[in-house]
Parts: C-alpha cells; sequence; structure tokens
C-alpha cells in the first residue's frame, strides 16, 4: 500500500507548530515566524493575487485599529455578511485582535434572517460584501438599536451613498491607520489582554426545526481543537489549500482558516461558488476538504465526459478502473498488493487515471477530506480506485468541527473513522445516539440556557443527535438523525440517510427525502442535478422550455426511475422505495427548503409537500 502512495505524506503530526492560546496570539506569532511568505491568495479580474502574513498583518492591524477609532469594546460582538473571501479572514482576525466576538451570517440569509442574528448576538458592527448585501442590514437596521456601524467591503456602486452609519472598508482602514499613529500600542495590548477562556466566535447552527442558534467557541476551545485537527490530518506550509465553503459554518472557519493559520498551509480562495470546478483546476490543491456534495458533482461531471468519449477511451476508462477498484479491494481489506497488481495500476495512472484526476484538479492531492454530510461509501472506493485516499471526518458545529476521522492506513467506506485522540465518543447505551465529550465541546448556547442544559447532560457528554453503531477496531458509524429513523406501519426500522446517500451516487440526483415514517411503503422526494438532467434531454432529443417541463418529461421521470431501481436492487424488499416524485422548483439557497449548506431541510420539505406526498399513497 505505501508503494501505491505515500503514507509519511499523509500521517498527521503531533508537536506543537505555532504557539499562543488563542486565535490571535498564534496569528501574530504566526506573522513573526512567517512574514514575507505567501498565506492566502484570491483571483481578481482573472489575476490570481498573493498575500504574505506580513501585508496580512497590515492589513488585520488597520481594521482592528480602525474598530477601536470607531470605540467597539472587548467583548462586543461584529458579524460578517459575506461570500467567502480574504476579506472575511481580515476582518474576522482584526475583530478577534481586538477582543471582540466574531459571528458570521450567511451570505444568502434573507433581511429578517441578518435582523435576527444581529439582534441575537448584540452586534454593533456590521462587515458587509457589497450593495446587495447592504441593502438588507439598511432595510432591518431601525430594528437594531445596538449597531454603531455598517462596513462594506466593496463599495463599487456606493461611491454617491451618503449615510453617516456606512463607510467602506477602505475608509475603516483609514481611520485605523491614523488611529494606530496616535495609539500605536492599543491593539496589542488589546491581544495580550484575551484570555482563552474569553468567548471568541459565535457560529449558528442552520435552524432546520426552528431558529437558528448561536453556539458558542471559546479562544482555549478554538486553539485546542485546532491543534488537535494537526494529530487528525496532515497539513504543513507547503501544502496549497482551497477555501470555498461557507466561512460562518464551522468546516471552513476551522478546517480552512484556522488550521491553515496553525499550519502555514497556504489558502487559495475561488471566485465565486460557481467557479469551484474551475479555480481547483487551477488550484490544484495538495490537501482538499469539501462536503459531499462536491465529491458528488466532481464524479458526476466524470461520468457525463466519459459518456461523450469515443468507444476507445471509453474502453480505456473501464479498464484503468477496473484496476483501480482491485487495488482498492486489496487495501480495504488490508492486504499486500501483488507486484503485477501494482505495475498494472501504475500503466493504468499514467494512461488514464492522471487524466481524469487532472480532468477534475486533485491531481497533485496528498488525499481527499470529507465531511459535514454522509457520504455513499461507493464514492470513496471510486477515489480510491483513482489512487487517492478519502478520509471520512465526522463532527458538528458544538464540537468545534472534526471528533472523528478516518486513519488514512485503515479506511473504511461507510465509517467516519474511531474518535480523534483529542475527544472521547461513545454510544448511550440505551438509544445508540452518539455522545461526545473534551475541551473541544462548545460553551453552549448564546442566550439559551435551556437548549444548553439538553445538548450537554451534568457529565459533560455532548448529546449530539446522531444515532451510531461502533464496531470491535472501535470505528463508528452513522446509522441516522435521532428524529430522522422510519418505522414502517408493519413495524420495519429503516434509515433514510443509507438509501438517500446510494441515490445521491447518481450523477442526475443532487439531494433526496426518503419518507415512510408510519406508511405503508417508502416513496421518496429527489432534487434533480439540473445541469446533468438537461445534458441528458439534449442528447436524448427530448423537449423542455422549463425547468419544471423537464422535471415531468416522461423520459426524465424514466432516468430517475432507473437510477431508483438501481438503488433497490441494494435493499430487501421493505426497504425498497415505491413511488417518487420531483421537485419542479430551481431551489437555490434563498429557498426555505435548502439548508445554507444546500441540504433539504426534512421536516420542512415533508410538510410542504404533504398532498403530493399523500397522493402517492393514495394512488
Amino acid at each position: 500500500m505505501s508503494n501505491l502512495w505515500n503514507l509519511s505524506d499523509i500521517q498527521p503530526q503531533k508537536e506543537v507548530v505555532m504557539a499562543g492560546d488563542t486565535i490571535p496570539a498564534i496569528f501574530w506569532n504566526a506573522v513573526r515566524a512567517r512574514g514575507p511568505n505567501v498565506w492566502m491568495r484570491q483571483k481578481d479580474f482573472g489575476i490570481w493575487r498573493s498575500w504574505t502574513w506580513d501585508q496580512t498583518a497590515t492589513a488585520v492591524r488597520e481594521i482592528g485599529n480602525g474598530l477601536l477609532s470607531l470605540g467597539f469594546a472587548p467583548h462586543e460582538t461584529a458579524s460578517i455578511l459575506s461570500n467567502t473571501n480574504i476579506e472575511w479572514v481580515l476582518c474576522d482576525l482584526a475583530v478577534l485582535s481586538s477582543g471582540g466576538v466574531a459571528n458570521g451570517i450567511y451570505p444568502t440569509d434573507a433581511a429578517a434572517q441578518v435582523q435576527f442574528l444581529s439582534e441575537d448576538s448584540r452586534t454593533t458592527v456590521l462587515f458587509v460584501e457589497d450593495d446587495e448585501q447592504l441593502d438588507k442590514a439598511l432595510e432591518v437596521r431601525a430594528q437594531l438599536p445596538l449597531l454603531k456601524k455598517i462596513v462594506v467591503f466593496d463599495m463599487e456602486g456606493l461611491l454617491n451613498l451618503n449615510d453617516p452609519q456606512v463607510i467602506g472598508l477602505d475608509e475603516l482602514r483609514a481611520l485605523g491607520r491614523a488611529y494606530g499613529q496616535a495609539h500605536p500600542h492599543e491593539l496589542d495590548e488589546r491581544v495580550a489582554a484575551c484570555r482563552p477562556e474569553d468567548l471568541a466566535i459565535l457560529v449558528y447552527t442552520s435552524g432546520t426545526t426552528g431558529k437558528p442558534k448561536g453556539a458558542m467557541h471559546s479562544h482555549r476551545g478554538l486553539v485546542y481543537s485546532v491543534r488537535g485537527y494537526n494529530t487528525l490530518i496532515a497539513r504543513d506550509e507547503t501544502d496549497e489549500c482551497m477555501c470555498f465553503l461557507p466561512l460562518c459554518h464551522i468546516a471552513e472557519r476551522m478546517g480552512g482558516e484556522y488550521f491553515s493559520l496553525y499550519t502555514g498551509a497556504k489558502l487559495n480562495f475561488v471566485e465565486n461558488p460557481e467557479t469551484v470546478p474551475e479555480n481547483v483546476r487551477e488550484i490544484a490543491p495538495t490537501v482538499f476538504t469539501a462536503v459531499p456534495r462536491v465529491w458528488e458533482k466532481f464524479y458526476s461531471g466524470v461520468m457525463i465526459t466519459l459518456k461523450e468519449a469515443s468507444g476507445l477511451q471509453q474502453a480505456a476508462y473501464a479498464w484503468a478502473i477496473g484496476v483501480g477498484e482491485r487495488v482498492a479491494d486489496k487495501v480495504l481489506a488490508r492486504q499486500v498488493v501483488p507486484a503485477t497488481l501494482k505495475l498494472q495500476f501504475h500503466i493504468a495512472r499514467l494512461l488514464v487515471l492522471n487524466n481524469v484526476r487532472k480532468l477534475i484538479g486533485i491531481h497533485r492531492s496528498r488525499f481527499l477530506v470529507t465531511g459535514a454530510a454522509p457520504i455513499s461509501p461507493e464514492l470513496v472506493r471510486w477515489y480510491l480506485a483513482l489512487g487517492l485516499p478519502m478520509l471520512e471526518v465526522w463532527g458538528m458545529t458544538e464540537t468545534c468541527g472534526a471528533a472523528t476521522g478516518v486513519p488514512a492506513d485503515r479506511i473504511k467506506p461507510g465509517s467516519i473513522g474511531p474518535a480523534a485522540e483529542f475527544n472521547e465518543v461513545r454510544l448511550d447505551p440505551q438509544t445508540g445516539e452518539i455522545l461526545v465529550r473534551g475541551p473541544n465541546v462548545f460553551m453552549g448556547y448564546l442566550n439559551l440556557p435551556d437548549k444548553t442544559a439538553e445538548a450537554i447532560d451534568a457529565d459533560g457528554w455532548l448529546h449530539t443527535g446522531d444515532v451510531g453503531k461502533v464496531d470491535e477496531e472501535g470505528f463508528f458509524r452513522i446509522t441516522d438523525r435521532m428524529k430522522d429513523i422510519i418505522i414502517t406501519a408493519g413495524g420495519k426500522n429503516i434509515t433514510p440517510s443509507e438509501l438517500e446517500n446510494e441515490l445521491k451516487f447518481s450523477p442526475y440526483v443532487t439531494d433526496a427525502v426518503v419518507i415512510g415514517d408510519r406508511r405503508p411503503y417508502l416513496v421518496v422526494i429527489i432534487m434533480i442535478d439540473q445541469e446533468n438532467v438537461e445534458k441528458f434531454a439534449q442528447d436524448a432529443d427530448v423537449p423542455f422550455s422549463n425547468y419544471a417541463s423537464l422535471t415531468r418529461a416522461p423520459q426524465v421521470q424514466a432516468l430517475i426511475q432507473a437510477e431508483i431501481d438501481r438503488v433497490n436492487k441494494k435493499f430487501a424488499r421493505v426497504e425498497q422505495i415505491k413511488k417518487f416524485f420531483l421537485l419542479d422548483t430551481q431551489l437555490t439557497a434563498e429557498d426555505e427548503e435548502l439548508t445554507p449548506t444546500m441540504k433539504l431541510k426534512r421536516k420542512l420539505v415533508e410538510k410542504k409537500y404533504s398532498e403530493k406526498i399523500d397522493a402517492m399513497y393514495r394512488d
């Protein structure tokens, strides 16, 4: 196995990389140690612009001093309403360096949500990306008496704006330069006064079952977790990473910004969420962390490209991936890969598989990391057949991200791995619920002591809401959310996520919600992959005029039925899906049916489409 990929490149490190007991302390220590080295890159107007640690420090100092000039006090909250970009990181680090609390707001949130999150967090300064986000803030600012200033990153189109409460980020930096000259040591004193036990960041849950809850994380918890990450996933200053998931989500905040801050790995920011496939080919990250939706999209792109290839190319791929799968089977069984198979795999990579990796943009990757949602075991096996170990991690906002992780030398598709060495994980003996305990567990929910008491018991165990199993090696497997387990009218317990993951392995399915609790059989609501289904329809001369007519086309209905039939073959008859319907509305993150991370909200979808669901049982 080690001859197929270098395990020494994947093994995590345990020593402390950068000193500091708060996030700003680590940042300023990193600046002193890495000053002229490049830390971040961002594409502006088609050109990649580099930011050294020194340049980052200058901007953070100016923004931090700008906040002080506005009267921003220690422990006050500043919120950031923006897509993922370098400005987000600069403002986050400036808020923390000034002793404040940093809160992120999803850029897809509506004005009413911006109001609630700003109100709940007692936000006094609100950073917004552009005029679109500013409009939301202006719509609700009359209901936010604590809000002092709104700072805009991009003032294009706002040059004639005359509003005393609104300033541009460049203007804030200018205020900071002047304030810093008059008070040269105040920001450093704020950094030194920051204590490990202080509240550092708020991360609001997506609110699938009610209003979002603000998870509180201290500096101590963040530093402890980010050091723990380095015992789980290998990363250092030579690595190139891609930053594209929302920074207000715990996955990118911890696994992207803070982990790279700690290890020195370079952060490359995509232009926007739509350019991820193009940007990943330009960046060619050496360590690539993404959610299953991204890995599924890459896989489906390869499958669609393959359909357009010549017969010879298709045959070459079939042979090469077959060799890769035989290697993957040996690796997963922890068996020695025979010399002849190694040679075939080497040839398969040279002729075919390396080109597939380049098509995706993962040809330089040492390994891949997936998390934030369940992933199909077949997808993990496919990437392994390309020669890339895919390591699944599991955690949640309340555990400060990853709490378990699959080791590179013991990959088990379908498993989330054993407990990370920096926390404890066990199953509740009565319910099978996964419990986590450790310094990485959050401080509690802001303004919600009752909810905090429900989440963390008297012994310090966090009740995650995930139901799981553990094998003899200590590897955990998520079976479902406690509230999502289906018990059919016949009394059969069914885990919907297993069926949903199999369906999402299809290039034509983006998401799926299986329904059947207290019902005679299972049905499913499916959100199609628009791009791939449109391509299918065009190739098959299927007429359609818009998204809704596409979903209603008989050929598309038959296409999805074939995908359901494929999945049903893997399950017992009582677990098979009998009927389905396709969502005929093109959903975006602004729609109530989707979380900001583009997952269907199960309960809301069931409620909103209850008539269509009932019709599938009446028919």
